[in-house]
């Protein structure tokens, strides 16, 4: 059996040889969740916060399908930079270095202009998407949907019509591009000085390179976000530093295979 030295040497060994295949999830979840217990109070100080302010938004949108769905649209894709004070935390451990929410506070009053930029394409991702589902479900749906039950019997439960497979095929199509854009660009932003259009570029070369690990990384992700929901938010305290410091460790797969790629050709 396997210690976790000698997985994460094995993990180190394959880093360096940039592979990013589907056995990879599993790598960067176990080095995520090592990252958590090594330094366990930043992470579920993050937890918490997202937990709150999870239920701050269910108490303020109410019953108001829309208000819902704008809230934790915009909460889930502003998300990835929320969390960059942990993607240092995974990046300072693997130097031997602990870092404090007081180290974690400096990083986000540095108001790093990159990560301003980037939070602000967000937040009009987001903002586009919702009102991109309003329009369609608004323009096609037989009654108005005002509450989360209208539109669960309006749209999902639907005895004609095929409106809440178009939803889900627009959030899909919308969700892609966004997470092509991101998952690997947010931390280049906190391991790099590259710029935003540059770490977005390396991000979709990374997607396009490997589809099926990308893919199903986003899918791993909704996944675990999803069950942390079900839990009445609770879940979402282990989830999402977790997860966070798993997407840190994709990162630097993703960082060594474009070292890769960039680097020139070895003589015969």
């Amino acid at each position: 059996m396997k210690t976790p030295h000698d997985q994460r040497q094995e993990g180190d060994a394959l880093r360096a040889q940039g592979v990013i295949d589907l056995r990879a999830i599993g790598r960067w979840l176990r080095f995520g969740a090592a990252d958590l217990r090594r330094s366990p109070g930043p992470g579920l100080t993050h937890g918490v916060i997202f937990t709150f302010v999870g239920w701050l938004l269910l108490w303020v949108a109410g019953d108001q399908f829309w208000w819902l769905v704008g809230a934790y649209s915009g909460f889930l894709i502003v998300a990835p930079l929320a969390v960059t004070g942990l993607y240092e935390v995974s990046r300072q451990g693997r130097e031997g270095h602990r870092m404090s929410l007081f180290e974690i506070g400096l990083l986000w009053l540095s108001f790093d202009r990159r990560l301003v930029q980037f939070g602000c394409l967000l937040g009009l991702a987001g903002l586009g998407w919702v009102l991109s589902s309003a329009a369609l479900v608004t323009g096609w749906a037989p009654e108005p949907v005002a509450r989360p039950l209208d539109f669960l019997h309006v749209v999902v439960l639907a005895p004609e019509g095929y409106l809440f497979e178009l939803w889900l095929l627009m959030g899909g199509v919308l969700a892609a591009p966004m997470f092509a854009s991101s998952v690997i660009a947010m931390p280049m932003l906190i391991g790099t000085r590259a710029g935003v259009w540059q770490s977005v570029t390396a991000s979709w070369r990374v997607c396009a390179a490997h589809p099926m690990a990308m893919a199903s990384w986003a899918a791993t992700l909704m996944v675990f976000v999803g069950l942390g929901m079900l839990t009445g938010l609770f879940g979402l305290i282990v989830v999402t530093p977790w997860l966070a410091h798993a997407s840190w460790h994709a990162y630097e797969d993703a960082q060594a295979w474009l070292d890769g790629e960039n680097s020139p050709p070895k003589d015969a």
